[in-house]
């Protein structure tokens, strides 16, 4: 497959408005020159001696976040794009098409990262998005309603405890006041706590427009991502087709217990609420494993933090998930009889627990017309490619199991995804990688998933 720019068909004359595209072809070298001059801004972690082969620590609306948001608004105003920032920094390049009043079809991911992420979590979609948009300006392609790619702010939730905090604001799930005022992790070098609105002000990106899908629709959602999972090359396949995702919940989990002497205080008399915390987490693996779902603590402290003193407060976090909403709410509230029962119990002279709900995300289902757009576009995309898989299959159906923007744009119009091959299943890790051919064949189905939904758009 051409994917290269290399066909003569970039940058023809003429208004293309015809239903035939598969002669429009994204240019590989320039996604990823583009992939890679913007993850100039947080690069750090480096593994090897290429100039690309760093990872990246783009905490959301920090310096450098700010420095590729600039940097996205030159990008796509090059290519004829109108850009709006909305009161979650969210960051909407809107390319018009014939309706200029329909709401548009986006391409939509982020541009921040995990503080050990890689180059294209996120990255990729935002930046694929921009290259189709580039194929339909050298291709003067006119679409039928308005397309466009956008920067959802904090999807990874890294900085700022919730994840995809904004797009949650934008389909009305998440309290505006909420979000604005949600502290960061970690405190600054004057040890205080900035919140996302003081932060949005500072970069610059605290916009006028009102982030709501009512005020600012879209007509659908696409989202190239890499599969962050090692799937598709077991397999030897090329693209996800995404039907869904995972239902998950976060929580914050404080136990209180006592802090007294290590070596004057006997077993009985301990209220040592680090053991404690030891013990739920341990609980929270075996429950999910019970269920066939998943358990992850990625946090956690304690004060007051001396060898020789038993912790009086632990805090950590509980991430749980599952395909199946129903089989999801077994784990919780096991999870919650189980850790009653080892606070009060086994724990010594017994700790409390205090639980904190940050995020609860549904079993999400995508809409069967982005679906349809998209495995037409890989079945397009995939007839040209050495045929790798056992089956002749190059891709698949798949359940996302880590949360996205779409999972939240789902709610207030149609959603999917399409999933690239990622090297041997590692993310959230600066050794992320995602080959050049790949994204290229994941960024040529998302051109063709939105311009077959483009063109079957009713007005």
């Amino acid at each position: 497959m051409a994917v290269n720019g290399l066909n003569g068909v970039n940058g023809v004359n003429g208004i293309h408005t015809k239903s035939d595209f598969s002669a429009f072809k994204v240019n590989q070298s320039r996604l990823m020159e583009h992939i890679h001059d913007g993850c100039q801004f947080g690069a750090a972690h480096r593994y090897g001696d290429d100039p690309t082969e760093t990872g990246m620590d783009r905490l959301s609306l920090n310096d450098s976040d700010k420095q590729v948001r600039d940097w996205f608004t030159k990008k796509a105003t090059a290519i004829g794009c109108k850009v709006t920032v909305d009161e979650m920094g969210n960051m909407f390049a809107v390319r018009e098409g014939k309706n200029k009043d329909a709401p548009p079809v986006m391409m939509g991911s982020h541009l921040d990262t995990q503080p050990t992420g890689g180059r294209y979590d996120g990255i990729l979609g935002v930046n694929a998005g921009l290259e189709v948009l580039r194929v339909l300006a050298d291709n003067n392609y006119e679409t039928e309603g308005n397309v466009g790619v956008v920067n959802w702010t904090n999807e990874e939730g890294a900085r700022f405890p919730i994840f995809a905090v904004a797009s949650g604001v934008w389909a009305d799930v998440l309290p505006l006041e909420t979000a604005w005022n949600l502290a960061e992790v970690s405190a600054g070098e004057d040890g205080r706590k900035r919140t996302m609105k003081e932060e949005l002000t500072r970069i610059g990106y605290l916009g006028e427009q009102k982030a709501s899908y009512r005020s600012n629709p879209i007509a659908a959602h696409f989202e190239l991502h890499i599969e962050q999972g090692p799937i598709l090359e077991a397999e030897k396949r090329r693209v996800g087709v995404v039907t869904g995702g995972q239902a998950f919940k976060w929580w914050d989990m404080t136990i209180r217990g006592r802090d007294t002497h290590a070596g004057t205080t006997p077993f009985f008399a301990r209220k040592d609420a680090m053991l404690c915390a030891a013990k739920l987490i341990v609980e929270s693996n075996r429950v999910a494993k019970k269920h066939g779902g998943l358990a992850t603590t990625g946090i956690l402290t304690q004060e007051p933090g001396s060898i020789n003193t038993m912790a009086h407060t632990v805090k950590f976090t509980l991430d749980i998930r599952h395909n199946e909403d129903e089989v999801l709410k077994k784990i919780e509230a096991e999870c919650q009889d189980a850790f009653a029962k080892i606070a009060k119990e086994d724990s010594e002279a017994g700790c409390s627990i205090e639980w904190k709900e940050l995020v609860d995300s549904p079993a999400v289902h995508f809409h069967a017309d982005c679906i349809a757009a998209v495995e037409a576009s890989a079945d397009a995309v995939c007839a040209d490619l050495p045929k790798t898989a056992e089956d002749g299959k190059l891709w698949k159906h798949m359940i996302s199991g880590a949360g996205h923007d779409s999972c939240y744009t789902n709610r207030r119009c149609p959603t999917s995804m399409v999933f690239a091959v990622t090297k041997e299943g590692v993310s959230h890790n600066p050794e992320e990688y995602c080959s050049p051919e790949d994204c290229a064949v994941g960024t040529q189905v998302l051109l063709g998933a939105v311009l077959r939904y483009d063109k079957q758009r009713k007005f």
